[in-house]
């Protein structure tokens, strides 16, 4: 079936936009007996044997209103180990990425923010990362309201709690809010190589228009969304990122044509932003137009959202990778 951009639904409750904070669906199974961890680096195992007891509540080192944070590179289990963090662990519990709890956060407000989160046991936050000093600030108070109402917390970063934030801003003057919300948590550090041997470069090949038509018209069983790239950024900017969760749910394929250069910042962070949900869905896709890999600028790749829009380009190839159904 093939959707149009009016087709979609963009309205989202509360406890809606709580229940889609759950593991990614490649990680929806996973357990800590499942991690294989590389015997060249003996951190993996550690980080693997004290997430367990965080989980179980069996750590000597996390106190009861403290939480673990795994620091590592590309590639080396966080996020496995955080969703088998979150699977082992007993009482509510949420799973989702910095970023969707940050939206979340600015959609319900701050006070409506803590109240709901405050009811959770524990929350697990995936590329905990802050980019500027309203997340800074923000981030930090949202912790330590949460700390009081005894919430834990799991964490995964490829940036030390200590340097958050370090050469993305004028990091001293924040210096103060970024320990506050280092001290919440006790770092475990991962060493390892990326297992999945990603390239910083990517080969990305568009879709012909004859190839697409052929794959539309055998295409039944599958939710197509087909739309032109400036139609997407558009979209985008009419809704709350908080609402890119329930958009991505309505589709298996997304279809993208006339791929261009995104010149503003803002329409860069959006999409980012939805493909973090379309990946996590398990959403595939196909383009035309510009090559994917040189969809950002270069000053862009190079400036505070750097991480970012690195994650983005991998999740962009790993979808253009996937099968469609």
């Amino acid at each position: 079936m093939l959707l149009n951009v009016s087709d979609l639904n963009t309205q989202v409750t509360v406890p809606e936009l709580l229940a889609e904070l759950v593991p990614p669906l490649e990680f929806s199974k996973v357990t800590f007996s499942t991690y294989l961890p590389d015997p060249n680096f003996p951190s993996q195992s550690v980080a693997a044997r004290l997430a367990s007891d965080f989980a179980k509540g069996t750590s000597k080192k996390v106190g009861k209103n403290l939480g673990i944070y795994l620091d590592g590179g590309f590639g080396v289990g966080k996020t496995h180990l955080l969703a088998a963090t979150f699977h082992a662990s007993k009482g509510k519990k949420i799973f989702g990425s910095f970023i969707a709890y940050t939206s979340i956060i600015g959609y319900l407000g701050f006070a409506e923010a803590v109240k709901e989160f405050g009811n959770f046991d524990l929350l697990c936050i995936d590329e905990f990362e802050l980019d500027d000093p309203g997340d800074t600030m923000i981030m930090s108070r949202f912790l330590k309201e949460l700390a009081n109402k005894g919430v834990r917390f799991a964490a995964t970063s490829n940036t030390p709690p200590t340097a958050l934030g370090a050469g993305r801003f004028a990091a001293d003057s924040f210096q103060r809010e970024i320990q506050s919300v280092a001290n919440r948590f006790e770092m475990v550090r991962i060493d390892g190589e990326d297992y999945r041997h990603r390239n910083a470069t990517y080969n990305f090949e568009p879709i012909s228009a004859k190839d697409l038509a052929l794959f539309e018209s055998h295409s039944a069983s599958s939710t197509i969304l087909k739309i032109s790239f400036d139609d997407l950024l558009r979209f985008l900017a009419s809704i709350h990122q908080s609402r890119y969760a329930k958009v991505a749910e309505q589709f298996a394929v997304l279809v993208l044509e006339d791929v261009r250069l995104i010149e503003d910042q803002f329409e860069g962070i959006r999409l980012v932003s939805f493909i973090d949900r379309c990946y996590e869905a398990g959403i595939s896709l196909r383009y035309s137009g510009q090559d994917l890999a040189h969809v950002f600028r270069e000053d862009h790749l190079a400036g505070a959202y750097r991480k970012k829009y690195l994650r983005c380009l991998s999740r962009l190839f790993a979808m253009t990778q996937r099968e469609l159904a």
